[in-house]
């Protein structure tokens, strides 16, 4: 099914409207112009397309009627404001992550992800199933916003490091770029948590005004160059098993919206958050072996910093339970999903990995053999 036909169809209803789609979508698309601003730079391709693949599914469904215009972090207002300038009516629009605002409310984060929380197969399941994104909307809803999930980077990778971590005790001290409520948990152990935008991050590093710096993973990494300038790089990103990007669209505007295009906007999202997880999945393997191959040393996080941390989340959660009225039924239902969501990956999805990256460790994996079925040294 060719794409426009598909968002056409499914904003119209689903399967059972595909012989009508052409006829009523001819009949109901009063013009849209809308403004979006994201909080990425466009040189990050695969997270920043997020919002230009909403834009275009939504423009071809609709021949240019409903059109989005895609603004990159810094055009219209610097990146870590995209929510404000939806709150103010500056644009209509925008894609981010919703724990850039966490400073608004801890409860925003619940939206994009929690330290130690749903990865991105248990987030979705959760969202779309789980009555996720109909608790946020209770919540983001009083914000004046309404969200959409619109993308995901899945598990990250721990950061960039100047100098190497051998336990807990040289976590104190470190300035490192984290965001979200990461940033709280790493206080506990000492960290001084900074947060700044992406395109902001090599410089500090370079100049050593921070000794550290979470990002993305190895596709995004590469290009903002890190390993420059801080080589050991650490997982996982304990802080980010998965990171929902979405879009918020104001209130005044989402109400305002013709219901076919509501349907649509919410399958166009629908849509980018499935693409951008397919296209890290694609473009990491390859960026890492070029990383390392540049010289980036990967470390895994001591035992001790993951006891640590995780000890410091679950006390903040407990903290945010008691003293916050919205974040607790968001969070309750989050982790009664999470409990069942890691229990069957457990029986399945865990054990055919462990047996499947037994093989590629032993180098056994089809594409390591070679066509006499012997083993490549």
């Amino acid at each position: 099914m060719h794409r426009r036909k598909f968002l056409t169809t499914a904003a119209l209803g689903g399967a059972g409207a595909t012989t009508l789609a052409a006829p009523a979508i001819g009949q109901s698309t009063p013009q849209v112009q809308w403004r979006c601003t994201s909080s990425f730079p466009q040189s990050l391709d695969t997270i920043y397309g997020g919002a230009e693949d909403v834009a275009r599914y939504c423009r071809e469904a609709t021949d240019g009627a409903f059109d989005i215009q895609v603004f990159a972090g810094g055009e219209i207002v610097p990146g870590l404001q995209a929510a404000d300038a939806v709150q103010n009516g500056t644009v209509e629009m925008c894609h981010t992550a919703a724990y850039y605002y966490v400073g608004k409310s801890p409860t925003w984060a619940l939206g994009a992800v929690i330290p130690y929380g749903l990865n991105n197969r248990g987030m979705n399941a959760w969202l779309y199933y789980g009555q996720g994104i109909e608790l946020l909307n209770e919540f983001y809803n009083g914000q004046g916003l309404h969200y959409l999930p619109a993308g995901n980077t899945g598990t990250q990778m721990g950061g960039w490091f100047r100098e190497e971590i051998g336990g807990l005790s040289d976590m104190n001290g470190l300035q490192m770029r984290i965001a979200g409520l990461a940033g709280r948990i790493m206080e506990e152990v000492g960290v001084v948590p900074q947060q700044i935008a992406g395109g902001d991050i090599y410089p500090a590093l370079e100049r050593g005004t921070i000794d550290a710096a979470e990002w993305i993973g190895p596709y995004d990494d590469e290009k903002l160059g890190f390993y420059q300038v801080a080589p050991y790089y650490y997982y996982p990103g304990w802080w980010e098993g998965n990171l929902t990007l979405n879009v918020f669209v104001g209130t005044e505007a989402w109400e305002g919206l013709p219901d076919t295009y509501k349907r649509l906007l919410e399958t166009a999202c629908r849509a980018a958050n499935t693409e951008m997880m397919a296209e890290y999945d694609y473009k990491n393997p390859a960026a890492l072996r070029t990383l390392v191959s540049n010289g980036a040393q990967l470390r895994a996080f001591p035992q001790d910093v993951l006891n640590a941390t995780y000890d410091a989340a679950l006390q903040l959660y407990s903290d945010l339970r008691s003293n916050n009225s919205e974040w607790g039924p968001i969070y309750d239902s989050m982790m009664s999903f999470q409990a069942e969501h890691f229990l069957w990956q457990q029986v399945a999805e865990s054990t055919f990995s462990q047996f499947m990256r037994s093989k590629q460790t032993n180098g056994e994996l089809p594409a390591q053999i070679d066509g006499s079925g012997s083993v490549q040294q």
